[in-house]
């Protein structure tokens, strides 16, 4: 299968991967290099900006190349190994060529429990990759993903940092499958999949103006805040209990003056009963809101269409 091209956007420019010489000698593009002076630029301290630096880098090297490093550690006078230090820390920097699509399956508790293993498994053996492998077309990478931090959708599979909620083992197979034949997919919750590298620069503090493109959250997401809303509740304010409570409380009991028990959720005379019982009350509307149900193949997930 031929390497995927990278997908382009109306008056966007497209991102391309530098030559196999570039990568192994020499120094980063021109225009590269400005955009790393610009980042730096941005920040009182220009070494903090070395994090963005190193996305911008990924966005034309497909990975954290050694000359993206000097180039960082020379435009921000430090050494070349703490850039290391910083490159080889973080996960999301890559120290081999990424695929066009990185694939991130988590495997953390929930995500596990509800099918995220059999996902990647499946993935693994689909793709014939292993963790934080590529393709040979370039193509698709795969990862291991600790938390993408999306448990009320679990399963979730990300793709260039997308998420793809209640997947399955069939449905994660599809997905690849479009993005290999060069397809456009649209996230759950979020715009169309776009490339690596396009991902990347706009990591590093280059719009791509699709922030607001699709969903930013859905209905599980937002079952806390509904139910705050319908019963009025709100967080304690900024003072605590160490300010205007504190001048109500009775000396030594703990018990607030005037409280009333009905109302007061932040103070010692909201009991453990009262507490308990919105508590119970919450979960069961929770959910009633997003019951999980079987599908036709048997996986349980929420009533809206996967997508």
């Amino acid at each position: 299968m031929a390497a995927v091209p990278p997908v382009g956007f109306p008056g966007r420019p497209t991102v391309e991967a530098g030559t196999a010489a570039q990568l192994a000698e020499g120094e980063l593009p021109a225009e590269t290099l400005a955009e790393l002076r610009e980042l730096a630029g941005r920040y009182p301290q220009p070494r903090s900006a070395l994090l963005p630096m190193l996305h911008l880098v990924q966005s034309v090297e497909g990975c954290v190349t050694p000359r993206g490093i000097e180039a960082c550690a020379d435009l921000l006078a430090i050494s070349a190994a703490e850039v290391s230090g910083v490159a080889t820390f973080y996960t999301m920097y890559k120290r081999r060529p990424v695929g066009a699509y990185h694939v991130g399956v988590c495997i953390n508790t929930l995500c596990a429990v509800m099918g995220g293993d059999a996902i990647y498994d499946r993935l693994r053996g689909h793709l014939g990759i292993g963790n934080d492998e590529t393709t040979e077309d370039a193509s698709v990478s795969l990862e291991r993903v600790e938390c993408n931090a999306a448990c009320d959708y679990a399963p979730v599979v990300m793709v260039n940092w997308e998420f793809f909620d209640n997947q399955t083992p069939e449905t994660a197979v599809d997905l690849v499958d479009e993005l290999r034949a060069g397809r456009p997919v649209r996230s759950t919750r979020g715009p169309q999949v776009c490339t690596w590298r396009e991902a990347e620069r706009v990591i590093a503090g280059f719009p791509d103006d699709r922030a607001d493109e699709g969903p930013g959250a859905g209905p599980a997401s937002l079952a806390g805040l509904r139910l705050a809303r319908e019963h009025g509740w709100t967080a304690p304010d900024s003072h605590g209990a160490e300010g205007k409570d504190a001048e109500e409380t009775k000396s030594g009991t703990g018990e607030r003056v005037g409280a009333d028990p009905a109302t007061s959720h932040g103070g010692s005379a909201y009991t453990r009963g009262d507490q308990e019982t919105h508590i119970q009350e919450s979960a069961a509307t929770a959910v009633d809101d997003s019951e999980r149900t079987p599908d036709a193949d048997g996986d349980a997930r929420t009533g809206e269409d996967r997508p």
